[in-house]
């Protein structure tokens, strides 16, 4: 038995792959924007870092 899908339900399962899509690229830019900012900064003009 087979069904055929509907208007309704091709709407449907469109807005839900479309979705999940979205939340898929806003997750890989906060990643990448929280990789960014997890360097840690350069030492000013090719001074060694003072360290302890």
């Amino acid at each position: 038995m087979t069904k055929k899908l509907t208007g309704k339900a091709l709407a449907a399962g469109a807005a839900i792959g479309s979705a999940a899509v979205a939340a898929a690229l806003l997750y890989a830019n906060k990643r990448k924007d929280e990789k960014k900012a997890a360097k840690p900064p350069q030492a000013p003009s090719g001074e060694p870092p003072e360290t302890d």
